[in-house]
């Protein structure tokens, strides 16, 4: 059958912006949480840099690699002999308009960015805005509109300005889900009626670390406890926004890579299960409004007691059902394998040995994201939003940088096909696809402009060197032929 998609479906790419923005110190933006991160490579993850009360400086691990515990009295601090990607990354700030108007050139009718928090309230604390942070972002949205294409805004992308998290202790604290509020509804009084769609948190079921809650010690109670306090931020803007945006659409984002039994034994089926419940826990509470008959399972699995060890207020459970969101957006990159003993995390799991993997070693599964639709569609009800998908590959331009990344295009043709199916055999309802990275950014989990995903190359190596020049790659014209197709040449 036809692959084309329906009516309106909404082709775009999505970014991060302490991945792709720049300007950390330009325009009245403070401080936040991942500008203390250096880069790092595949081999030597990065990690923050921070000083203690007794002048030793210590390195924390990123917010996403094996973060470890710091200490409260431990202080941000910017080393002379460190290279941090955030305060550069690859000046979209400077380069917004070409950037823009590369991704009207491929068709895009969507764009998912991120507005960073310390640049609307620099510590998170004032009482108005900084308007030339909200002036950026204006820009940016109207040079949007200039080419029809939608803005999709995600609130928070893994970080908070860093006084939040060192004064506070992030969303540990309630004082930051009023303050986190209180920054949405600015959001919403300045650009509510130029944008429809919102994403609270991004993956926010990957809740460890200095970066995605700020808190110091993302272990045990102190996740669970921020987590809750971050659901209830989501549910209080999701409900703010529909009251004073009539017809917003409100999603959280998920990481749902999948993970499948290792193995046909029934107690690897059974253990996988078990660990697919750390996914649940997440998207349960935020999609259906209350938490699950298996919170209490999960919180004793790391050491909590069960819910009633969750410091909550009286209005809460109100709250959660009242903010409930509307679709669900996810990322889905790969898929791994669990057996009954191996240790619980949501985003792990063992290699899948029948896939081909990246050369990150990620395997390579299409058919999962199909799987995944149908498992959360059928859990949830509510339509589904994929925004996030790509490949990291190391591409080697020519002398003219351009890039023949055949790779990546079997990677997104057969990504998309699974897609179509989904829709068109499955009857998932999905509102739309926006591929990470339309452009070469930053790599999360490394910190290194070696990792790439983009389907327009940008000449800048891992420590910032090099002219910025942006080149479409061969998957640049691939993708512009599959969207203004709506899909119909995936099946070519």
């Amino acid at each position: 059958m036809t692959q084309k998609l329906p009516q309106g479906f909404l082709w775009g790419g999505a970014t991060a912006d302490f991945q792709y923005e720049g300007g950390f110190n330009e325009g009245g933006r403070g401080p936040s949480t991942h500008d203390y991160e250096t880069n790092g490579s595949s081999t030597n993850p990065r990690y923050h840099t921070l000083k203690t009360s007794e002048g030793k400086i210590i390195k924390a691990r990123s917010s996403f690699i094996d973060a470890d515990s710091v200490p409260m009295d431990a202080k941000p601090v910017l080393l002379s002999n460190q290279y941090y990607p955030s305060h550069k990354a690859v000046d979209f700030y400077h380069h917004y308009k070409d950037d823009i108007r590369l991704m009207a050139g491929m068709g895009f009718n969507v764009y998912r960015f991120s507005i960073a928090w310390s640049r609307i309230y620099p510590t998170g604390e004032e009482e108005v805005p900084n308007t030339n942070g909200l002036k950026f972002y204006d820009n940016v949205i109207s040079e949007l509109e200039k080419y029809h294409i939608q803005p999709l805004i995600t609130i928070c992308h893994d970080e908070l300005p860093i006084n939040l998290a060192v004064k506070y202790d992030g969303f540990n604290s309630r004082k930051v889900v009023d303050l986190y509020v209180k920054y949405a509804k600015t959001l919403f009084e300045h650009f509510g009626k130029r944008v429809k769609y919102w994403i609270t948190f991004n993956e926010i079921n990957a809740i460890r670390g200095f970066g995605p809650t700020g808190v110091h010690e993302s272990t045990g109670l102190n996740r669970y406890q921020a987590a809750h306090n971050m659901f209830i931020a989501s549910a209080s803007a999701v409900k703010l926004g529909h009251k004073m945006m009539p017809g917003s659409q409100f999603g959280a984002m998920y990481a749902l890579s999948t993970c499948y039994p290792r193995t046909c034994r029934p107690e690897d089926i059974l253990a996988n299960q078990e660990e697919l419940k750390e996914n649940w826990y997440f998207v349960d509470t935020m999609g259906r409004g209350y938490y699950p008959n298996f919170a209490d399972e999960i919180l004793q699995h790391h050491g909590i007691k069960g819910l009633r060890e969750i410091k909550m207020e009286s209005e809460d459970e109100l709250i959660l059902n009242q903010g409930q969101l509307d679709y669900i957006a996810f990322s889905y990159y790969r898929s791994t394998t669990f057996k009954a003993g191996d240790q619980w995390f949501n985003v792990g799991g063992k290699n899948n040995p029948y896939l081909e993997k990246t050369p990150w070693g990620w395997g390579i599964d299409p058919l999962g994201l199909r799987y995944t639709m149908n498992m959360v569609y059928d859990r949830i009800q509510k339509p589904l939003f994929i925004v996030e998908s790509g490949m990291g590959a190391v591409d080697k331009p020519d002398e003219n940088n351009y890039v023949e990344d055949d790779y990546r295009i079997n990677y997104l043709k057969k990504h998309l096909l699974a897609m179509a199916d989904a829709i068109n055999i499955d009857k998932v309802p999905c509102l739309g696809f926006t591929m990470w990275a339309p452009i070469d950014l930053v790599s999360l989990s490394t910190g290194e402009m070696k990792k790439r995903y983009g389907v327009i190359y940008v000449d800048m190596d891992d420590f910032g060197h090099g002219t910025l020049e942006r080149v479409p790659k061969k998957s640049y014209n691939w993708m512009k032929h599959i969207i203004e197709t709506n899909g119909a040449a995936l099946h070519e």
